[in-house]
């Protein structure tokens, strides 16, 4: 996706109609938007993910209210005011352009009732000309497609706020989102269009199969619609959990403005987190454990199996047959020259070359001598670890022990404060922390039957497999149901493959991944913490201690680091095996960035670094900052990129408004000014570049 313009109408503080158009070059990439405060910068953020996505930042305030105050005003009562934001983008060589329009109705009381959106979307078509969408395609789903709706906050964010990224509970929407980048998707319709047709044909085996196949296929369709049911279940749990973890953020957001609560909360907070580290260092050290006994657990069954084969080494070292005086190559050559080695003549029948083949019974092959050597030298080597295994076992179930005793005490200090908040003589503290006593149980309760499904999905899938091979292997003399047999067969066996492939390719792309967020993180950080990422796409940092991955409290700072470390390395990635041929679909090397607030509340360093960085990761960055974020480091390594520049002009209904403007290349433009009216509005100025 490469952003092209950007124009507007009565969208919150721009008044009229508006428009910019954004740098796209390779070597000047860069738009700056210049605005205070206050000024429209983050409702200017919000147009593009609105218009895209219909979503909104955290940052910006009563979402609901989106016509412009001035315009409603001076609209006739319940006459609709027009809202509406375009954006035009190039993809995969076609050019879009985007509107999302909205209305709302000043009502005789003074009330503002806003209407709901519309979604317009356009294309060039090959004849040069603008056309709408065929009606059988969605422009939700077009989008969606080039950009998944939920990786937006991704390429569309706060800078401020950005360190939420590696704290979203979104983890399963995150992972299919970047996945669906990768074009993993084309590989889940495949697998669901075989699927389809495998069931066809099932059908029409039991059609004309005997009674042992009709059976076999009614067990085996019945434990598949189990675990479709299961899956459907699965999913819906999932939006589930989503929805309660958005609840509870929301009620102890709550909990956190009640002022008489400021020591208790601050006792939860911290409670909260350590329990939260906690819990990772004990998954941390059960996956070290798991990966231990999966790569080393067999050499504890050695010893024995080591001692039996010392025994025949050495019974045959003693019998005289290792090491052998006489390789069997030595014997065979002077059967080949027909000569001996005292000069008599080897020729078949007589008695001189049968005593010389009776030795080729009795002399040794070197291949088998050297291999039973090295294999016996392998041996005493793995036994060596078996001690280094056991106290590495002991190592982190001590670990995990010890953290659990932890994980309890802090459970039992978090439950006494929250029955101090179940007891308090407030009412409305008491039904806050019921009401989150009621959240939490059923996040439990849903995680629980979540991991039960999970387990009877995988015992389904193996029934029905045992199924199907009886299914292949029943005896059978019709020619029409061996020939469906067979169709269901390769339909099966296509299936099955193309589940390892996604799986394998997902396993790469995520390593690969890992690898490029650590490389990415060591360019702009100066401590020694190394991200990771888990199969889930969770982000964390961890400091290397004595061999083993120790997780490590991130700052605010390290947390906007990681977080942009990981979107710069989505889009480098990406970018990257779109050129090797390895993602799926149509081309999606080409991001933008549009960033409010340039990395938030980073010092110097680190400002300088990610300054620099950045318009080298993305095709193109649309920056939008007051003076102080852009002043100094940040505009020192940008502005050779700069392509487009803009400044936000506020203007101000107050009479003793304090009036601002900022200087570029030569030029005044204001920042805040007067307003000509009694109405507050936003401007939007090109700067004119030499």
């Amino acid at each position: 996706m490469k952003l092209l313009a950007l124009k507007l109408c009565n969208f919150r503080p721009f008044y009229g109609e508006h428009g910019l158009t954004l740098a796209k070059s390779d070597d000047r990439n860069i738009t700056v938007i210049h605005g205070n405060n206050g000024s429209g910068k983050t409702a200017l953020l919000n147009a593009f993910t609105w218009t895209l996505y219909e979503k909104f930042t955290a940052a910006l305030a009563s979402p609901e209210q989106l016509v412009n105050r001035r315009a409603i005003a001076e609209a006739k009562v319940d006459k609709p005011v027009s809202c509406w934001v375009e954006l035009s983008f190039e993809h995969d060589g076609k050019q879009y352009r985007v509107r999302r329009e909205c209305s709302a109705y000043r009502k005789k009381n003074g009330s503002v009732e806003p209407a709901k959106s519309d979604l317009m979307m356009q294309f060039v078509g090959d004849d040069g000309r603008w056309a709408f969408l065929p009606s059988a395609q969605i422009p939700e789903d077009v989008i969606t497609r080039i950009l998944p709706k939920s990786l937006h906050q991704y390429f569309f964010f706060d800078g401020e706020r950005i360190e939420n990224i590696t704290r979203t509970d979104n983890r399963s929407e995150i992972a299919e989102a970047t996945k669906k980048l990768l074009g993993v998707e084309v590989l889940d319709r495949a697998i669901k269009h075989l699927t389809t047709a495998r069931k066809t044909l099932e059908e029409e085996l039991e059609g004309i199969g005997d009674a042992e196949t009709q059976s076999l296929l009614v067990q085996k369709r019945e434990l598949e619609q189990e675990a479709d049911q299961l899956q459907g279940r699965q999913l819906e749990i999932d939006q589930e959990l989503e929805h309660q973890s958005t609840r509870r953020q929301q009620l102890r957001q709550k909990q956190l403005e009640l002022t008489d609560l400021e020591g208790l909360q601050l006792q939860l907070n911290t409670l909260e987190e350590q329990e939260r580290e906690i819990r990772e260092k004990v998954q941390q050290s059960k996956k070290t454990l798991k990966r231990a006994i999966s790569n080393r657990g067999y050499i504890v069954f050695l010893p024995k199996v080591a001692t039996e084969f010392r025994a025949l080494i050495r019974e045959r070292e003693q019998r005289g047959e290792l090491p052998a005086d006489i390789k069997q190559k030595f014997i065979q050559d002077l059967l080949d020259r027909q000569t001996c080695i005292c000069g008599t003549e080897l020729h078949e029948g007589t008695a001189a070359c049968s005593a010389v083949q009776s030795w080729l019974a009795r002399s040794g092959l070197s291949e088998i001598e050297s291999a039973t050597y090295r294999i016996e030298a392998r041996v005493n080597e793995l036994e060596s670890q078996l001690d280094d295994f056991w106290q590495e076992v002991d190592r982190e179930q001590a670990s995990i022990n010890h953290n659990k005793g932890t994980l309890e005490r802090i459970q039992d200090d978090l439950e006494e404060i929250r029955d101090q908040l179940r007891h308090s003589p407030r009412e409305d503290i008491r039904e806050l922390q019921n009401r989150l006593d009621e959240v939490d149980a059923a996040i439990n309760r849903l995680t629980t039957e979540k991991g039960a499904n999970q387990e009877k999905i995988a015992n389904l899938d193996l029934q029905a497999g045992r199924l199907g091979k009886q299914l292949k292997e029943s005896r059978s003399n019709e020619k029409r149901q061996k020939l469906a047999v067979k169709r269901i067969e390769a339909a099966q066996e296509a299936i099955d493959l193309l589940k390892q492939v996604k799986g394998n390719r997902d396993q790469v792309f995520r390593q690969q991944l890992e690898q490029q967020i650590e490389e990415l993180y060591g360019q702009i950080s100066f401590k020694a913490y190394l991200p990771r990422l888990s199969d889930r796409y969770e982000l964390s940092l961890v400091e290397v201690a004595g061999g083993q991955d120790v997780l490590v409290g991130a700052s605010t700072g390290e947390n906007q680091i990681l977080s942009l470390s990981f979107i710069g390395s989505v889009i480098e990635r990406v970018r990257q095996w779109s050129k090797a041929g390895l993602v799926m679909g149509p081309d999606s090397s080409t991001f933008p960035i549009v960033m409010d607030s340039p990395f938030g509340n980073l010092d110097e360093i680190y400002r300088r670094q990610v300054a620099r960085l950045v318009p080298l990761l993305a095709n193109q960055l649309v920056v939008m900052a007051s003076q102080t974020q852009w002043r100094g480091e940040v505009e020192q390594e940008m502005q050779p990129r700069i392509g487009k520049e803009y400044v936000l002009t506020f203007n101000s209904p107050k009479s003793d408004c304090e009036e601002a403007s900022i200087k570029r290349y030569g030029q005044v433009y204001p920042l805040v000014r007067q307003s000509r009216n009694e109405f507050e509005y936003t401007e939007m100025i090109e700067v004119v570049r030499e």
